[in-house]
């Protein structure tokens, strides 16, 4: 009873503030059109004139309820397969437009861009986010549960813009093949409009410009009326590949690998999809950074193959303190060895109120690993407005395992708590299996309470992990605890005259670990942030104290040469952070963090630097170095990282990524052409150079590890 009591916590009445952040017209009616329209970014056909345009957009930053301060209009055209969408962005001063990216998934909160969000399910949790910058550049995210995302997701729509003296103006055009919806002869959706003046620091939206949410907010959204009689045109999409490659590894002989494959899409209802897979491969994806690891835990890689990110969140189950009952990234290999997917599919979508993720994959053997079969299946069952229960089964069975998951869990979440404040209370029962035969300790459990809003982000949560909880198919940080966390930050948009955009303070933020067996304290870290700001002008700095204990029972290397001891460790650490705004030309970031290391000192600087040239050329590097002295010795690591970007068009760009780690001994070069010659199909031009062990003896022009690789995938609908 004591770890849910830790649950009960006291937030006062916040001052009153505006309630209803809804303003008329809060619908907007689709116009129906019979021709298609010239797709140029020009918006000058008589149906944009005809059809309904909507004006009535509000601060939520910097002016709070004040309308927005450039003339900004958008309209909705259909036809049977498709959407489109006119955005008028007027700006009296057009030199002050910032559009310095031009290539897809830009970072889009560094440049001036329009933001659509459509929620065709009308669930009041997801939806797909669409945004433009004036240069026509491109970013898409899936939403879901009104606060998270997939940012990786690709869908396919494109856009065109044009900018002149009176400001920029675009037209999209989304296929209706893009987005699952419910079947209806009139539809009417949620949707939701943004406008980020960069040079302003200013955004505004149609609708919910409340401070306490984001564009996410489905349940904030206007409507889209009026669409009638669409359909999915086209149930199947195949998106077949075909690629040759060359592979050189010091001291073994070269392979060329050819290979084809398949992925088709299957459209079972317009609200749920079918994903058919052979011989998936993923020589096309970009290279992990590996940072330097100071800490006894592993690194968490997070997943960047589109197969498995798309309706990511369908599968998603998390445990808690860092981690995860599925992680796809355990697909595909197998004890530290790549192994070849052979076949797979994949179901996701929605039934009325049921969210459904089904996979299936079925690994080949290689001379070391049989193969292997992966099951997981997530159901979730919408509740009310936003809540909703759920639960997970994964199975990953060969001739070596047959380990299971079985999982429960459920959220209650609101956003009229106090009226209009964001509320989420949330827990999971989860446990694990081996040949469908329960194990002694081998279960996990977490429930948490978050209040995140604008002034108040308070969250809190109670964990617990038995020690042969064993997830073949998940991620696990750390095992065998109880765990205890509370944040509690503060943002208060106060000194506004004198620049400051809102205070960011944190008076405490801890997470303590005990050994579940024992009882005994093995981890704490708590920062406490006592001063820290964003600006208006974009510009934010923080001053934190890190306290932290670490309890070792074992020892552990951090190179080959010095180990940390066993024992028990407090440490005390002191923190710098001043970052300029990235929306600018040439922006920078520094950290300066110091103080004590288990049996000695450590002294972190990390910097970054970004360059946006033009709209065509952006880099972005990194550089960080610890000192570390300890009485077994002192160490100095040094970690490099590198991202130029050479967009020719929207559709055509040159990427290069490097990074050097001397602590590992690793120096990586990842070079990739990626173009679009058509929306939905992908070539990709892939080479990758490897250094490692004796970096500082290497002859650059002979890598020990070459990969290239040339891939199609082309996309039919019918």
């Amino acid at each position: 009873m004591k770890k849910f009591a830790f649950l009960v916590f006291f937030i006062a009445m916040l001052p009153w503030q505006i309630f209803s952040q809804h303003s008329e017209p809060s619908t907007l009616s689709a116009y129906k059109i019979d021709r298609k329209i010239k797709f140029d970014g020009v918006l000058n056909e008589d149906v944009w004139q005809k059809a309904m345009h909507i004006s009535n957009f509000t601060q939520r930053d910097l002016n709070f309820g004040e309308p927005v301060s450039e003339r900004t209009e958008t309209a909705v055209l259909y036809d049977k397969n498709t959407l489109y969408i006119g955005i008028w962005c007027y700006q009296k001063d057009a030199s002050k437009i910032v559009a310095k990216n031009l290539n897809r998934d830009f970072d889009y909160e560094t440049d001036d861009n329009f933001q659509i969000i459509i929620s065709p399910f009308n669930d009041n949790r997801n939806g797909y986010l669409f945004v433009i910058n004036p240069n026509g550049a491109r970013a898409d995210v899936q939403v879901y549960g009104g606060e998270d995302g997939n940012k990786d997701w690709n869908g396919v729509w494109d856009a065109k813009t044009t900018i002149t003296d009176k400001g920029w103006f675009a037209e999209i055009y989304i296929p209706f093949t893009t987005l699952q919806f419910k079947k209806g002869s009139v539809l009417n959706w949620a949707v939701n409009f943004e406008r980020d003046i960069v040079s302003e620091n200013e955004q505004a939206l149609w609708q919910g410009w409340s401070r306490d949410y984001s564009i996410f907010a489905v349940n904030n959204a206007g409507r889209l009326a009026g669409l009638k009689d669409i359909a999915f045109a086209k149930r199947f999409e195949l998106k077949p590949y075909g690629l040759a490659g060359w592979q050189h590894r010091e001291g073994e002989q070269d392979k060329f690998p050819l290979k084809i494959g398949a992925n088709l899409n299957v459209y079972l209802s317009p609200t749920l999809k079918l994903n058919l897979t052979s011989y998936t491969d993923f020589a096309q994806v970009e290279a992990d950074r590996i940072p330097v690891n100071l800490s006894r835990f592993s690194v968490f890689y997070p997943e960047k193959r589109q197969f498995f990110l798309e309706g990511y969140d369908m599968y998603n189950y998390y445990l808690g303190d860092r981690n995860n009952a599925f992680y796809s990234r355990r697909i595909g290999v197998e004890d530290g060895e790549q192994v070849p997917i052979i076949a797979g599919a994949r179901l996701y979508g929605k039934v009325g109120k049921n969210n459904i993720g089904f996979l299936n994959i079925q690994e080949g053997k290689t001379d070391s690993v049989s193969s292997t079969n992966n099951t997981v299946f997530r159901y979730k069952r919408d509740i009310g407005k936003q809540s909703y229960i759920g639960g997970i089964f994964t199975n990953k069975i060969n001739n070596t395992t047959s380990n299971q998951v079985f999982g429960i869990d459920a959220a209650y979440q609101t956003s009229n708590f106090l009226k209009n404040k964001n509320l989420v209370v949330s827990g999971s029962f989860t446990a694990s299996t081996e040949h469908f035969e329960y194990q002694k300790n081998a279960i996990t459990y977490r429930a948490f309470i978050d209040y995140p809003n604008d002034l108040i982000d308070n969250f809190m949560a109670v964990g617990s992990m038995q020690g042969n909880f064993n997830p073949e198919l998940g991620y696990i940080r750390r095992t065998n605890y109880d765990s205890y966390s509370w944040y509690f930050r503060l943002a208060p948009r106060v000194f506004t005259k004198y620049g400051v955009k809102r205070l960011t303070l944190k008076p405490w933020g801890f997470t303590a670990y005990y050994t579940h067996t024992t009882g005994e304290l093995e981890s704490f870290r708590n920062e406490t942030r006592p001063l820290g700001a964003v600006f208006q002008s974009g510009d934010r700095f923080e001053v934190n104290f890190i306290q932290s204990f670490d309890r070792l029972d074992e020892s552990f290397d951090l190179t080959d040469q010095i180990s940390v001891p066993v024992g028990k460790y407090w440490m005390y650490k002191y923190e710098l952070q001043v970052e300029t705004f990235q929306g600018r030309r040439l922006w920078a970031f520094l950290l300066y963090n110091w103080g004590g290391f288990y049996t000695g000192r450590i002294k972190t600087f990390e910097s970054e630097l970004g360059l946006n040239i033009n709209k065509h050329l952006n880099l972005n590097g990194n550089y960080t170095i610890n000192f570390v002295s300890l009485p077994e010795g002192d160490i100095t690591t040094n970690e490099i990282s590198l991202y130029l970007n050479y967009a020719f068009t929207t559709k055509l760009n040159f990427s290069l990524f490097a990074q050097y780690n001397d602590l590992d001994e690793v120096m990586l070069y990842n070079f990739r052409l990626h173009w679009i010659p058509k929306v939905g199909s992908d070539f990709y031009l892939v080479y990758n150079l490897g250094y490692e062990d004796r970096i500082k003896e290497i002859e650059y022009l002979k890598p020990q590890t070459t990969d290239a690789a040339v891939k199609l995938v082309y996309r039919f609908v019918f």
